[in-house]
């Protein structure tokens, strides 16, 4: 018997779910399609979302050879092979190469396809988890278009789980009945992955509970077998840097409710130390001198964390993560610093004033008077003196926030220096 996610594959573009942007009536890749396109096409997007799907559809319909390949075992003796059937009797009118996973192909493979897609004896369509423009090589996404397909929603997923139970209805010796929300359910726990879904139907209806003589399947059986289903992570890929990313951001803009979000879904996917690293990273970068105690009590969170380990490391990471969202921010370290170190990259420094530098001799047995005026000698302790390098004398580096905190500082200092 053929697996469910096989059978079940879409034939047609009406069939493919969701993806409206790409597919949908007038949709420019569906225009591509429809008029029998040779371009070089790249799929983007996370598993289970058609970029397989669609490529077939593609493939039936052109009039090329069809060679298949997945980067993850072909090596390049596979796509040497694949290139010495061009302009023989095998493809007569070119070839059409489907290669997924092509983030896998290390550069030297990329390469060896560029004179072949030159000449147009074979039209690539690639498809890639990852971010094209990260992973594969510039001269091959310049000869190629890129479209991206988005995780499907629950409404986009249930006509699928849908037809998969029907499928299996059919396929069953016995009679098989699910309950109202099964499909619903299916769809919520797969997170946007139709693959995953019907493979969770699959699984259902191999362990469905004998009922009046038939087969019976209930939301709780469902509830049960995708309680992790939707999560999708992947430590190596993008999807790692993306829930990390939207945590900070969701800190600096001061939404605890987003920020609680991701942690729960870093936290779920066991990703403690990565939510502790963005945490103390926020604390210095967001909230910064508007509230310099943020990064000791920020510490201490993080520290009992990793102590307690998860599950219990989810409470004090909440409280961290409660507290910097809603604390005053400021990002005037940040700005400061960077803008040194633009300087220093481009080659503006220069010695220290002669007065900073190490009291050190001249000759043997003397010291030289540096002139060095010394802070805590003066009111106030402070008094004026150049630190700078003579190159760089005069510039400014920080600015006061617009915080409680900083703008006391900018007072106390502005009735100092005036």
């Amino acid at each position: 018997m053929r697996p469910l996610a096989d059978e079940i594959r879409p034939q047609t573009l009406d069939d493919v779910a969701g993806q409206k942007h790409l597919l949908g009536e007038g949709a420019l890749l569906r225009r591509l399609i429809e008029n029998g396109t040779d371009a070089n096409l790249i799929f983007y997007g996370p598993s289970g979302t058609g970029k397989t799907t669609v490529a077939n559809i593609i493939a039936r319909q052109a009039k090329k050879a069809l060679y298949t390949l997945n980067a993850t075992t072909a090596s390049l003796q596979d796509v040497k092979n694949v290139m010495a059937d061009v302009d023989t009797m095998m493809a007569p009118n070119g070839i059409l190469l489907y290669l997924d996973e092509i983030q896998y192909f290390n550069k030297k493979q990329q390469q060896s396809l560029l004179e072949f897609l030159e000449n147009g004896k074979i039209t690539l369509i690639a498809s890639t988890t990852e971010n094209p423009y990260f992973y594969i090589y510039n001269a091959l996404l310049s000869r190629s278009t890129v479209f991206e397909f988005k995780p499907l929603s629950v409404e986009d997923t249930i006509p699928a789980v849908e037809r998969g139970l029907r499928i299996e209805q059919e396929r069953s010796q016995l009679p098989f009945t699910w309950e109202e929300d099964v499909p619903r359910t299916v769809a919520a726990g797969c997170g946007g992955d139709v693959r995953k879904a019907i493979n969770a139907v699959e699984l259902l209806y191999r362990s469905a509970k004998p009922k009046d003589g038939g087969l019976y399947v209930t939301r709780d059986d469902a509830l049960q077998l995708s309680q992790c289903s939707a999560m999708r992570y992947d430590r190596e890929g993008d999807d790692h840097y993306d829930l990390l990313s939207a945590l900070h951001k969701s800190i600096r803009g001061s939404d605890p409710d987003a920020a609680l979000h991701y942690l729960a879904r870093l936290l779920e996917a066991g990703d403690l130390v990565g939510a502790c690293r963005r945490i103390l990273c926020s604390a210095s970068e967001d909230i910064g001198l508007a509230y310099p105690q943020a990064v000791p009590i920020v510490k201490a969170c993080v520290d009992s964390a990793l102590q307690l380990g998860l599950p219990e490391a989810r409470l004090p990471l909440a409280e961290a993560v409660i507290f910097l969202a809603t604390a005053p921010k400021s990002n005037s370290g940040v700005m400061a610093i960077d803008a040194a170190i633009a300087d220093v990259r481009a080659g503006k420094s220069g010695p220290p004033p002669r007065e900073l530098q190490n009291v050190h001799a001249d000759g043997t047995g003397f010291e030289r008077e540096q002139g060095y005026k010394y802070p805590h000698s003066y009111p106030n302790h402070w008094v004026r003196q150049q630190y700078l390098p003579d190159a760089l004398k005069g510039t400014h580096y920080y600015d006061f926030g617009d915080n409680k905190i900083e703008q006391a500082a900018k007072k106390y200092w502005d009735e100092i220096k005036k």
